[in-house]
């Protein structure tokens, strides 16, 4: 190489040198022409071995090779060694496998900024919200994202932009700040999908991600206060319906033991009146039959009864008037 840079300086400067004064034709020696002739043969090699080198190249995995010749799109090159015509094809290496952000509402490059131009969003029930999020993307048409966006990167953060604003404002300010996340992110990501592939630019939507929905600092206060109002609420309600669902089956249960027991009751109470019933209507058989005997009967089991009760009987001694106490508790053991 330095050989053939050094040959072609000396043949210029022998150039320079081999006028005469006098006008006349300059002469080439022999040694000159030999050294032109190497020139003219190590040049074309030369510029053969720099074609040849320039024309192979390496696709690494995950990417793919974007082919033009004469700057117009010809074909896509898969991870491997791959070839290509020298000055007329131009090669592209895109990575489509990266996964890339975009921030909305904030940059954090150095140290988190809050950009209220793209942050500050109006509600469906015409409240303001802060909104930021990030928005994770990669590409899938190497082709469209080439060739059919001027700027893929400025495109994808204004569509998605878009796609948050017309998602938050849809969106009722207390479900924004509770339980609609979820729901924003998702119709987000739907709505930003169809919107790049209505532009054709090669672009997926990988995942969004609300970082904060928040009111205007100017504002913020007094939100948070109907926030944890609503807590309280939701909280008190809880509450009260765990302590319905402690107190009601208690309740229903101690109303089934008294239903049961007031029925039990009254199984008995039939039960004994039946009895009661059947002997009376046997002692009166009995008593139509022979008055005088069964009076004596009954009268002798009330008798019977009624002195089976006392342990001790005090009674007067008509002779001599004394209190006699006899003790009967030996007697009715047996």
């Amino acid at each position: 190489m330095f050989r053939l840079i050094k040959l072609i300086v000396e043949f210029l400067n022998n150039l320079d040198r081999r006028g005469t004064t006098n006008g006349s034709i300059p002469t080439i020696n022999p040694d000159d022409k030999k050294n032109i002739k190497k020139l003219f043969i190590i040049v074309p090699i030369f510029l053969g071995v720099l074609a040849v080198l320039s024309s192979i190249y390496t696709i690494e995995p995950g990417e793919v090779g974007v082919v033009q010749r004469f700057g117009k799109f010809s074909s896509y090159k898969s991870p491997g060694l791959n070839l290509k015509i020298p000055l007329i094809d131009k090669l592209t290496k895109v990575n489509v496998e990266k996964v890339r952000r975009i921030e909305i509402g904030f940059r954090s490059e150095r140290a988190r900024v809050n950009v209220l131009q793209e942050s500050l969003m109006i509600t469906k029930d015409e409240n303001i919200v802060s909104a930021q999020a990030i928005i994770q993307w990669k590409i899938k048409d190497p082709g469209n994202y080439l060739f059919k966006v001027v700027n893929p990167m400025l495109t994808i953060k204004n569509t998605a932009e878009v796609a948050l604003r017309s998602t938050v404002g849809v969106t009722n300010i207390d479900d924004a700040l509770t339980t609609g996340r979820d729901q924003i992110q998702v119709k987000t990501k739907e709505f930003l999908q169809i919107l790049l592939d209505s532009y054709s630019s090669g672009v997926q939507i990988t995942d969004v991600k609300l970082q904060i929905v928040d009111p205007p600092d100017e504002v913020k206060d007094a939100f948070n206060e109907v926030v944890r109002a609503k807590e309280d609420k939701e909280r008190l309600i809880n509450e009260a319906k765990g302590y319905y669902e402690d107190v009601i089956p208690k309740a229903r249960g101690e109303a089934e033991k008294m239903i049961k027991e007031a029925e039990g009751y009254r199984e008995q109470r039939i039960s004994t009146a039946m009895g009661d019933t059947s002997r009376f209507n046997q002692v009166y058989s009995e008593y139509r039959k022979d008055k005088a005997v069964t009076k004596s009967r009954i009268y002798l089991e009330k008798l019977s009864e009624i002195l089976q009760k006392p342990k001790k009987v005090i009674g007067t001694d008509s002779s001599s008037g004394a209190l006699n106490l006899l003790q009967l508790g030996d007697i009715f053991k047996d």
